[in-house]
């Protein structure tokens, strides 16, 4: 992300690393310290615009017909543009757009961003509803990318059943993309993050002037590999901080045998975890915030060493997606779109269909005014009231979390059965994602109520006649 104060950290988990055999791409959407809600809705075919307009740059394009149905999380205030940023479409692809990242000064100067580009505002619309797998989205955003430029470094996921990409612009219209091995999982913070590259490799795709521009603008310091972060990216102190340890701390959970430095430049993109990864590990690790190391906020280290490195869980995440294509399920059912607002450390994913024609109203517009009877913003004063007192209220929320995944996931596994007998497919999924809204409004309430008994005993501002 980019606008403003903000970043995301995307995750990446090809179907071999799953614990289902599902492809799971993630990311959490980042902004400022001020909330920005968020919305959950399905653009249909007929509401897909012909004749797009970009708000943050004169980018005006025409876009082709036939666009597919497809979910999106905008912003629900649209002076900034759409910022669809995640989605499944109707044909099961996934797509997560996008995660801003670095690069340096010797790219810009020999291919400078466009002022009038596209940006992270305008991808999900321009691309999600025209593709029909994960290497379509490639090209598509690679076309667009060569044809229009862009004002900003970003890099964004794609999946399908089969396969994930993962695509990183490099300078104004190059750009480059890489298949994640079935076997593998990605952590990519705030950084330009593919590393080894492979120009006659299948699975790679890129720019079709790259290997030449690289080589005309003496831009590779190494002399016997080609390494895009090396080349494109950036090697800064606040990479450093900022960056590196999100990367560190997850690949550490991930692969626990592999001993790094949080400070390290040369973390490796692609690794291998020592099991396999579960929906459960995808939200802890969206929640992190450097738990049982110096680092953690809510820890017991030092304040330098708490306030040193930016967490993935924190209070600028607006909202948090895992979309997931399943590959045991019929086709109706195959796309899960798992979608958390407001911090992460206090709340919990909910696993909507995606094969649907609308969302619940708790979650399908936010709007500008605190309503706490709406998912984004109760779940922003859930995180609001527990950053006030993290070691009493996070057993709290655990026990919620644990309740209300396995609540929400009990719901997924009826729907999947009842499928083979139903004839109404549609009403089916609507009324389980309806379930599944108010499952996880009834358990924040509950979860708020704990909170607010728990903490009213705790207040300082008492007194009693034997104080």
């Amino acid at each position: 992300m980019s606008k403003i104060t903000s970043s995301c950290t995307t995750i990446l988990v090809g179907k071999k690393a799953t614990i289902d055999g599902s492809t799971m791409i993630a990311r959490s959407e980042d902004h400022g310290d001020h909330p920005t809600p968020k919305k959950f809705i399905v653009v249909e075919p007929q509401n897909q615009p012909h004749h797009y307009q970009a708000k943050l740059s004169k980018l005006t394009l025409d876009l082709p017909d036939n666009p597919l149905r497809y979910t999106a999380t905008p912003d629900s205030e649209r002076s900034h543009g759409v910022w669809g940023s995640s989605g499944i479409n109707s044909e099961n692809v996934a797509m997560t757009a996008t995660e801003t990242i670095t690069t340096n000064s010797r790219v810009l100067a020999a291919d400078p961003l466009v002022a009038e580009g596209l940006g992270e505002e305008d991808l999900l619309t321009i691309v999600l509803p025209y593709i029909r797998s994960a290497q379509d989205g490639v090209r598509r955003v690679g076309q667009l990318l060569e044809q229009y430029g862009t004002y900003e470094s970003n890099g964004m996921a794609f999946a399908d059943h089969n396969e994930i990409w993962y695509l990183e612009t490099l300078g104004g219209h190059h750009w480059a993309a890489i298949k994640i091995p079935d076997d593998a999982y990605v952590i990519a913070p705030n950084r330009l993050n593919i590393d080894h590259f492979d120009f006659q490799s299948n699975s790679v795709l890129y720019a079709s002037d790259l290997p030449q521009f690289i080589e005309e603008n003496d831009l590779n310091p190494d002399s016997n590999e080609v390494n895009l972060r090396h080349i494109f990216g950036s090697s800064t102190i606040k990479d450093t901080r900022y960056n590196n340890p999100r990367a560190w701390y997850l690949q550490k959970f991930f692969t626990p045998t592999v001993k790094q430095d949080p400070l390290d430049q040369d973390l490796p993109f692609i690794c291998h975890a020592n099991r396999k990864i579960s929906i459960e590990e995808m939200k802890w690790a969206m929640s992190s915030h450097y738990q049982n190391t110096p680092y953690d906020r809510y820890g017991t280290g030092c304040s330098e060493d708490k306030t040193l490195f930016r967490p993935i869980g924190i209070n600028r995440n607006e909202e948090s997606h895992i979309l997931q294509i399943r590959n045991k399920v019929p086709e109706a059912v195959a796309g899960i779109h798992w979608l958390g607002f407001g911090p992460n450390t206090f709340n919990t994913f909910v696993p909507f269909y995606s094969n649907v024609s609308d969302t619940p109203a708790a979650f399908k517009d936010a709007g500008q005014n605190y309503d706490p009877n709406n998912a984004y913003w109760l779940s922003r004063t859930l995180g609001v009231l527990g950053d006030t007192n993290y070691p009493l209220y996070s057993e709290y929320h655990a026990q919620f979390e644990q309740k209300t995944l396995a609540q929400l996931q009990a719901v997924v596994k009826d729907t999947d059965h009842q499928l083979v007998a139903h004839s109404k497919v549609e009403e089916l999924l609507l009324a389980a994602n309806q379930k599944m809204a108010d499952i996880y409004i009834h358990n924040c309430w509950e979860l708020l109520g704990n909170m607010v008994n728990s903490g009213s005993e705790r207040m300082q501002l008492k007194f009693t006649i034997f104080d």
